[in-house]
């Protein structure tokens, strides 16, 4: 740290403008600059294809429907859906002590390769081209009927995914869910008080700055946010103006696929392991609005600390008070951004 940031070593607060809370940074916790313990993972071998798996090429799911021989990219309906139709609309409000109504929705999987064993992470670039393709065409056909639509993937069991096979969801809604709904109020209101795009403007800060960046290319920037809650927490945005998912041209899905593939290597590299996270999509909803205040922008949140197994819990005063961390994002975002572009396990071959 330079002398003018010494402030930084101090216990502060940071504000998250995107959804307008602020987290406790605590950094003086950990005194020396901490280099990154390493910790090599059990190299668990994981077949190709497992015919115990739900979500393997013609298979039989739990709910007794049967895959298809998929060749690639594969979607199809969640046998167990947390939203759906609603055949009886209602609505309640009892002077907004017992408040309820009814939803619309629905529940898709993405399983992103026909290989049991092969992460995201571990798929070759061009792979990961028709898995874009796929979540475009997705938020395409759902936003024609829902206001909107989440993409995400939850990777590793860690995160509660009980499926080793690479997969991600989608949940589409007829409301906008809280977290958005926090973006969409605190970008409209920056663009309204600023007159520039909330998100659009941070980036390029981030590029000027040159402190967060963990990885960049000419269509996209990928960086532990200034106000990141998550030890290796990362936002990544395309450069150029975008609403949604379905907007990306050519380049900018090239872009991309190299620019996640650049990402996920780099958080299996940090401790050697198959890093987990959550992760999702964040665009203009489906609403009919003027939403030129919106920016197209990923979210991923790993909870690893310090190794492959030692997990950030948020507990006591994370779950009381608000978020806090120790590990600043600028020494996280240095500690990833130095991690190798070769993914550990081919260098174990």
């Amino acid at each position: 740290m330079t002398d003018q940031n010494t402030h930084r070593l101090q216990p502060h607060r940071r504000y998250n403008p995107l959804t307008g809370e602020w987290l406790l940074l605590s950094p003086h916790r950990t005194q020396r600059p901490w280099q990154g313990k390493t910790e090599d993972a059990p190299m668990v071998q994981i077949t190709e294809y497992d015919s115990k798996c739900y979500l393997c090429p013609g298979n039989v799911r739990m709910g007794g429907q049967q895959n298809a021989e998929y060749p690639g990219t594969y979607v199809f309906d969640n046998d167990f859906k947390a939203l759906t139709d609603c055949e009886q609309p209602y609505s309640e409000d009892e002077d907004g002590l017992f408040r309820s109504e009814s939803t619309d929705g629905t529940c898709r999987v993405i399983c992103f390769s026909r290989k049991h064993n092969v992460t995201l992470a571990e798929m070759d670039e061009a792979d990961l081209l028709p898995v874009i393709d796929v979540w475009k065409e997705q938020m395409t056909e759902l936003s024609e009927k829902y206001r909107w639509v989440q993409i995400f993937e939850n990777k590793g069991e860690i995160m509660g995914c009980s499926n080793p096979h690479p997969h991600g969801q989608i949940w589409a809604s007829d409301y906008i869910p809280e977290e958005p709904y926090k973006e969409d109020l605190s970008q409209k209101a920056y663009l309204e008080q600023h007159g520039k795009n909330l998100l659009v403007e941070y980036l390029a800060r981030e590029k000027d700055k040159q402190e967060r960046i963990v990885a960049e290319n000419t269509e996209w920037l990928c960086v532990v946010p200034y106000w990141a809650t998550w030890p290796f927490e990362v936002l990544l945005a395309p450069l150029r103006p975008t609403l949604r998912l379905q907007d990306l041209d050519d380049a900018q899905q090239k872009g991309l696929a190299a620019i996640m593939k650049e990402l996920l290597v780099k958080y299996d590299n940090l401790f050697s392991t198959s890093f987990p996270y959550s992760m999702g999509w964040h665009g203009a909803p489906a609403n009919g609005e003027n939403n030129d205040h919106w920016q197209l922008h990923a979210h991923y949140y790993p909870p690893l600390l310090r190794s492959a197994d030692i997990k950030k819990f948020m507990v006591g005063y994370e779950m009381l008070g608000c978020p806090q961390r120790d590990i600043l994002p600028e020494q996280a975002a240095e500690l990833l951004r130095n991690q190798s572009t070769t993914h550990f396990r081919m260098k174990r071959q």
